[in-house]
């Protein structure tokens, strides 16, 4: 079975290639790290509870806030009111300090979380047969869950302005401010940095999507990008991967091994470049 990490950045249209993927005639399945990332939190679950615990002092509005829909502060259910992802988001976005401690323990609540759903997920398309599955990662290469992809298809935009009014547009109805939209590309990093890292992989296990014109042209790379990734993995392949487990095991420990070579290629190429500037 083909794992195909699928990055990119906030507002570069990664959610729509996952969507295209989704439906015919791709029909892939795909595991979505920011909907678990959501499950895992959900009231009554014990990433819950740790969030509250250690937000609750720092963020007031931490609780969505009590209407006829949250039951006051029970919520619907009696497990508790949803998070107020906007005001969580305001309290971890940033580069001061308090922030970047506050960022790290919300990761060191959520992440191991979701690496254990993930694992679940792919083990279960794994048994039941699936050519190839997407594991869509926004911070695929950052999580080092690139490590465990047979290949990874980076959704960019070459213009950070483009990327910025697609953003504020979006979240227009939200009240998303410039400022507190540029904290949010910072924190997942630049795309095209993560552009140039997926070509380190090689030309049929990396691949970058430049989604700067129409959808049409976006549906048109998609479709371009998915018949190369499957031409390498052809079906036979997956069936052998399937009858034969050890096979399988090998197989995968090759690709952590040859991601892990290319990751060490691109530390020491950024870190060349950095000396030399």
């Amino acid at each position: 079975m083909l794992v195909i990490g699928l990055t990119g950045s906030i507002a570069t249209g990664k959610s729509t290639v996952s969507t295209a993927l989704r439906a015919p005639p791709n029909s892939i399945s795909v595991i979505d790290a920011d909907l678990i990332a959501r499950q895992v939190v959900e009231p009554g679950t014990r990433g819950y509870a740790r969030i509250i615990s250690y937000f609750s002092a720092t963020t007031p509005d931490l609780l969505v806030p009590a209407s006829a829909t949250t039951m006051a502060k029970d919520g619907p259910d009696g497990k508790g009111r949803p998070l107020n992802r906007t005001a969580l988001g305001r309290r971890v976005f940033g580069d001061d300090p308090d922030r970047r401690r506050d960022r790290a323990v919300l990761n060191s609540i959520v992440h191991p979380a979701v690496r254990l759903e993930i694992a679940k997920a792919i083990f279960w398309n794994y048994i039941t047969g699936r050519r190839a599955i997407v594991l869509d990662v926004p911070l695929l290469f950052e999580s080092g869950l690139s490590l465990i992809c047979g290949a990874v298809v980076t959704v960019a935009i070459s213009d950070p302005e483009v990327q910025m009014s697609r953003l504020l547009e979006r979240d227009a109805a939200a009240g998303l401010t410039r400022d507190d939209a540029q904290k949010r590309i910072a924190s997942q990093g630049d795309v095209r940095v993560k552009a140039e890292r997926c070509k380190e992989l090689g030309p049929e296990r990396g691949v970058v999507i430049w989604n700067d014109g129409s959808p049409d042209e976006l549906r048109q790379s998609v479709h371009e990008a998915m018949g190369l990734l499957m031409t390498a993995n052809p079906a036979w392949w997956s069936w052998v991967l399937l009858g034969c487990p050890p096979l399988a095991v090998l197989a995968a420990t090759w690709a952590v091994c040859r991601n892990w070579a290319a990751s060490k290629r691109w530390h020491a190429k950024s870190e060349a470049s950095r000396t030399s500037s």
